[in-house]
């Protein structure tokens, strides 16, 4: 194979995804190996790739691929969520272009719409986790509307129906009117808009004098049932009993009294509205009041409301605002700041809505799923989530599953002519229910009418760890069996509670064991400004750009650099940058070895420099699987990267490299190449194209067929030699400062320099003068017992070392330079002292940390004692 000056990520990526595919690397199925599994958290079905899905699916990534080179049976499960309300805005829309209205087509004409647009547009978001390396099992595709995930969503609802756990009946919930169905609160977003403060006037019946009611909603005053005080409230003593008039329209309504009302709060009085509030509806139960529902279904007036019937709710407040004023009702109108619910899904304005919905108990089914988490059983990463999990499941209410959709699982409910209902998966079953419950044999199902709501799509996708193996369909096949439960999931914090939690729940339920071991949980993709990427800011790149100009490669190091787990991560587009200049260093790190002509006669001169490298290697495989067992991944990254750019680019290459255009002998070649190899493959998880292109290079032996860097096995740990690497890193410091004096001095790199050193370490540093000699290009190298006059000097570790650079040394100068960094070490030694002397670390820092510590004092000790004396040697 020829290598070009520079990597073409484009080339690589298309050739070697498709050599994966046709080779059958992703796919899997049980066998006597130990299984690893991951359920890819379904993306929207409308979706189309964005920064959240690419960070979520880079470390699913990186965690299957790291599993595959570990031996293990590696299955990750992709599949898409129907997405109830997204898709059916979506297909509305669609039909809207056609000139056709939903109203105008019968369920099963609308639904076909929908499977067109499906099968159109669905998989977009899976072709585009492709281009990102994403090695799923793609065979195992499902969508939460497969005929047998369907079967399970319908069974799953019969059985906790069956149980008790399902019921219908009127509560408040969130109601979308621009979608007209019901959502759930997780579904809402909290957003802080500016608003206005209306001070209406509610006259007392029978008297001139009226009382002030602060409201944002105006138009809501129609649906008024109460005016409510404090009975403590002595301001307001004389209304006891009394009623007033609702403006504009004139009905009376009672003053009540009840301690929920805070008296410091606004006008201490409160209109109480319970069709269009919860609080108030709860208040409106609790005395008894009337529920005057003025809204439909879309968010317009309808005739309860006596006035501006047909209107849109903001349109009346608009209206309702001129008519009080006008007709003198309005105090006054103040700019106000206040919280706003949000339709996740369609960004219309939330309103509180009074609706006959379907609910499931969810007190029972929470407990065990909370005791999962705390006893262990179940790892949330980051723990700091715990708490917030703890406090969800312990005040959790009952989950409103109904949706008044078409796109969807429909309810499994069938009405008789009296009202009443059966529960039955198919209509033939409901109708022998239902003529058995009438004793009426001459009942048809023509007399039975299907509930028209669908469930939530949560209730499909709370499935998904057992429905994706076909748990439900059949109970003890050789997939679940297998691959259940799973290990990992990697997911949002935001849907801990509605997505997490309920699989946990139904695990239990229907498993009876856990659906996962782990939950990672990501961080939000936010701009250097701190704010959420959306398109709707304008502030989120589009990711297949990002890859069509980093390299899929790229972008996935520059995702994971920064994306510790459960903290946010603010994005910059220079980290796709920095991972472009990752691999590109591999790149030439590799162009540079594979332009080595080898010379079998000659000796190896360089058995330190690849002892040296063998147990830093050693030292970070250690370091890496630690970040892996605990789920730091961006260390995990940050530690090969420092291994691969630093230890092995910047230091190993050079140490052992040939003086140009001579040969390298056999033994340092055959070791650096063993050494690359390893290096690939522990680079191959985080950057799968570039290590597989090179793998396959003939330095590496020309590999052919199925001896693929995606199935090599990850390195085995092997020693460490501490001296060594101690060693070195004495050597490496003195390197540096030796070229940092020729750059202070503005000394040629061509100019070798001498070099003495006073080992007060013990190091023999003539074992590595080769390396010395060689990377601080110097002429000469001695050891020495004593101080050497006149030399530019200074220190690494407790070690001494001079360079005669045949210049007077000004006193006063080198006097200066050592007195700041002897203040320097005091305050250094001060807090390391400190450290040492609190009771409380000594008490439960680990041995290492406190031997750690204990260097770091004898070193600074050692290094005042060498100053002092440089010091009183310049006094002399």
């Amino acid at each position: 194979m020829s290598i070009a000056k520079t990597y073409l990520p484009k080339e690589a990526e298309e050739k070697w995804y498709n050599y994966w595919l046709e080779n059958n690397f992703f796919r899997s199925v049980p066998d006597d190996r130990e299984p690893y599994t991951i359920v890819m958290p379904p993306p929207n079905v409308t979706g189309v790739l964005h920064m959240g899905h690419m960070l979520n699916n880079t470390i699913q990534d990186v965690l299957i691929r790291r599993a595959r080179m570990k031996g293990k049976n590696a299955c990750w499960v992709p599949g898409t969520d129907h997405a109830s309300i997204a898709t059916e805005a979506k297909v509305v829309a669609m039909l809207k272009e056609k000139g056709i209205s939903k109203k105008d087509l019968s369920r099963a004409e609308f639904l076909d719409y929908a499977w067109e647009w499906k099968e159109k547009y669905g998989g977009i978001i899976l072709d585009q986790l492709k281009k990102l390396g994403a090695s799923c099992d793609w065979e195992r595709t499902r969508f939460t509307m497969d005929d047998d995930l369907s079967d399970a969503v319908i069974d799953t609802f019969i059985h906790l129906y069956k149980k008790g756990w399902i019921y219908r009946g009127i509560r408040m919930v969130n109601w979308d009117p621009q979608g007209k169905t019901a959502v759930s609160d997780e579904e809402v977003i909290r957003k802080e808009v500016n608003q206005k403060l209306y001070y209406i006037k509610y006259f007392i019946v029978g008297s001139s004098e009226f009382l002030t009611i602060a409201t944002t909603r105006p138009e809501t005053i129609m649906a008024d049932a109460a005016i409510c005080i404090n009975p403590n409230d002595e301001r307001y003593t004389h209304l006891h009993g009394k009623k007033v008039f609702i403006p504009l329209i004139n009905r009376e309504i009672p003053v009540i009294l009840d301690e929920y009302v805070e008296m410091d709060f606004g006008t201490g009085c409160l209109k109480v509205t319970p069709a269009h509030d919860l609080n108030d509806y709860e208040l409106g139960q609790k005395h008894n009041l009337p529920v005057i529902d003025i809204l439909n279904d879309d968010g317009t007036l309808n005739t309860k409301a006596q006035i501006l019937v047909g209107e849109d709710r903001f349109a009346a407040r608009k209206k309702i605002a001129a008519m009080l004023e006008e007709a003198g009702g309005l105090e006054k109108v103040e700019e106000y700041k206040s919280q706003v619910g949000f339709s996740e899904r369609t960004n219309a304005v939330i309103e509180p809505k009074l609706s006959m919905q379907w609910f499931c108990k969810m007190e029972e089914m929470a407990k065990p799923a909370l005791d999962y988490v705390l006893a262990g059983d179940i790892k949330l990463i980051p723990e700091k989530f715990i708490n917030t999990y703890r406090h969800w499941m312990e005040n959790v209410k009952d989950w409103c599953i109904s949706r008044q959709l078409w796109w969807g699982q429909q309810i499994p409910a069938w009405y008789l002519p009296d009202g009443r209902y059966i529960i039955a998966k198919t209509i033939d079953e409901a109708l022998e229910q239902a003529q058995q419950l009438t004793q009426n044999s001459r009942l048809t199902t023509q007399e039975l009418v299907q509930d028209e709501d669908v469930v939530d799509t949560w209730f499909s996708s709370w499935l998904w760890p057992i429905s994706v193996f076909d748990g439900f369909k059949d109970p003890e096949n050789a997939d679940i069996s297998y691959y259940y439960p799973t290990n990992d999931l990697v997911t949002a914090p935001e849907i801990l509670f509605f997505w997490v939690a309920r699989m946990i729940m139904a695990g239990h339920e229907f498993k009876g064991k856990i659906p996962f071991e782990n939950v990672y949980l990501t961080g939000i993709v936010r701009d250097k400004l701190g704010r959420k990427m959306s398109k709707s800011l304008g502030n989120s790149p589009d990711p297949l750009d990002l890859i069509e100009k980093y390299g899929a490669d790229g972008v996935r190091v520059g995702m994971l650099l920064s994306s510790p787990a459960g903290n946010d991560l603010m994005f910059d587009e220079s980290h796709c940058e920095q991972g472009r200049n990752f691999y590109n260093k591999v790149w030439n790190a590799f162009r540079l070895v594979k332009g080595w002509e080898v010379d079998d006669k000659l000796d190896n001169p360089n058995q330190i420099a690849i002892d040296w490298f063998e147990s830093r290697f050693n030292q970070a495989m250690i370091e890496i699987e630690d970040n892996f067992v605990q789920y730091r991944l961006s260390e995990a990254l940050m530690a090969t990267y420092k291994l691969v750019w630093d230890d092995f680019c910047a230091w190993y290459l050079e140490m052992i490299k040939p003086v140009y255009l001579q040969p390298i002998d056999r033994d340092t070649y055959n070791k650096t190449i063993a050494f690359f190899e390893n290096i690939l493959k522990i680079l191959h998880p985080f950057m799968p194209f570039i290590t597989e292109e090179l793998w396959h290079d003939e330095l590496f032996g020309g590999r052919n067929g199925l001896d693929c860097c995606i199935v090599a096995q990850l390195p085995a740990n092997g020693e460490i030699n501490s001296r060594i690497l101690a060693d070195v890193e004495n050597v490496k410091q003195i390197i540096t400062q030796v070229r940092n004096i020729r750059n202070s001095k503005q000394l040629s790199p061509k100019e070798a320099l001498q070099l003495s050193i006073k080992s007060n370490s013990g190091i023999d540093y003539l074992a590595y003068k080769t390396i010395l000699t060689r990377l601080a290009n110097l002429s000469e190298l001695t050891l020495v017992d004593n101080k050497l006059a006149g030399a530019s000097s200074f220190l690494v570790s407790t070690d001494e070392c001079y360079v005669p650079l045949n210049e007077t040394i000004d006193p006063i100068a080198e006097s200066e330079r050592l007195q700041k960094e002897k203040e320097y070490l005091t305050g250094f030694l001060k807090s390391v002292n400190a450290k040492l002397g609190n009771e409380r670390f000594m008490a439960n820092a680990k041995p290492e940390i406190i031997e750690a510590e204990q260097k770091k004092k004898a070193d600074a000790e050692a290094k005042l004692r060498i100053i002092d004396e440089g010091l009183l040697g310049l006094a002399n």
